[in-house]
């Protein structure tokens, strides 16, 4: 939506976290007289925001305040499918932070989407424009958040954004160049199903013109699906697991005219974002990885192949998303890991995944510790082995 249509537009922001609250300071500064309405689930107490023209709401009925507004600036973290927001999307009434950036932002936008990678992707992309001396900015999750950089946007300047799905759902805008790096299954508990979530990533490309970019790994079959439906140009390339990362910011920098030797020396020196293979160090004869952020055990599989077989003991576990573990199961009772140590919720489910596995294979089951927290888990080191390898899902 163009600022300009705003004016004179009753405007709630629905969820006031970091999102929200950039949301609030780019418009109370953008209208600075304008009621703004301010909804969400969680009760804040309102004295700690001493804010002029504004409307709280508050607590578990905050979704009774949509239907008294003409525009909701929805956080990506509120669900989609409760009936208050489903109204409010046919009645196209809602809107995102990103949309408002795309619509307005007069320079150019590189988007990066994909289930695992992105962040990485945008990152590497961004360092090899700064040195190549394109007027580079990283933006949204990993950067600074959209909104308040909009004020100060140039046609000649350039911005890594970096997508998730979440983000860019619903979105009737694409940018100008888009980086569709995989797609599996993920969010399942957000989304009503698999085909729902591809069809949010698609948005990245689904809106592009012949004058647009598309940098897409030809290597993944549903993006390649997705690749063949758009009309921008488009740009191939294959990787496996974190290659892909590389392989993609090689595109975007040949875009830009950036010289070869510049890109190398940006990939040699790019270090790796926290929490993604991260090596912690040596602790009493142990060696720790921190890959956290591989929220998919697709990530996972990748991270065991790239250590190889020095992992012994493996921490899996987290959060219940309807993810399927088979290819990990399978992969962890092909490779040397002598222990598997399992957090809530998941964990269990993983380990019954692996009893399956042994049923068809007939493979030794490494042994399992199922624990409550990381204390736990490290009060069993004493019995366990060298190499540890953390993952969360």
């Amino acid at each position: 939506m163009k600022l300009d249509n705003l004016k004179e537009k009753k405007i709630l922001i629905l969820g006031f976290g970091k999102e929200g609250r950039d949301n609030f300071k780019f418009l109370r500064k953008l209208f600075p007289k304008k009621v703004i309405g301010i909804a969400d689930q969680k009760k804040f107490p309102v004295s700690n925001f001493q804010f002029p023209n504004v409307k709280w709401y508050f607590g578990k009925n905050y979704l009774k305040a949509l239907k008294d507004y003409d525009v909701i600036i929805k956080s990506p973290g509120i669900p989609v499918h409760l009936p208050e927001i489903k109204n409010a999307f046919k009645k196209r009434k809602v809107i995102s932070q990103t949309e408002i950036f795309l619509e307005n932002c007069p320079g150019k936008i590189i988007g990066i989407t994909g289930t695992k990678g992105k962040s990485t992707t945008a990152s590497l992309i961004y360092q090899i424009l700064k040195r190549g001396k394109v007027k580079a900015h990283l933006i949204g999750n990993i950067g600074k958040p959209v909104l308040s950089v909009l004020f100060k946007t140039t046609p000649d300047r350039v911005y890594v954004y970096e997508l998730s799905s979440h983000q860019l759902y619903n979105l009737k805008k694409s940018p100008q160049i888009a980086v569709l790096l995989n797609i599996y299954p993920e969010h399942l508990d957000y989304y009503r199903s698999f085909r729902e979530y591809v069809q949010a990533k698609a948005n990245i490309a689904r809106w592009q013109t012949r004058k647009d970019y598309l940098i897409f790994n030809s290597g993944d079959k549903i993006v390649k699906k997705i690749a063949k439906k758009s009309k921008a140009q488009k740009i191939p390339f294959k990787g496996k697991d974190y290659a892909q990362n590389f392989e993609a910011a090689k595109r975007v920098a040949k875009i830009f005219k950036i010289p070869e030797k510049t890109i190398k020396k940006a990939i040699k020196e790019f270090k790796p974002l926290p929490h993604r293979l991260e090596l912690v160090g040596t602790f009493k004869g142990i060696t720790f990885y921190n890959d956290a952020l591989s929220t998919i055990p697709e990530a996972t599989v990748a991270a065991m192949e790239k250590i190889g077989d020095r992992v012994e003991t493996i921490m899996l576990g987290g959060f219940e998303r309807k993810i399927n573990f088979g290819n990990l199961a399978k992969k962890i009772l092909k490779s040397k890991v002598k222990n598997v140590v399992l957090f809530p919720t998941t964990g269990k489910k993983i380990w019954k995944e692996m009893i399956k596995e042994t049923k068809k294979t007939k493979k030794k089951l490494p042994q399992h510790f199922l624990v409550n927290n990381m204390r736990e888990a490290y009060q069993k080191r004493k019995n366990l082995s060298s190499l540890y390898c953390f993952s969360q899902f």
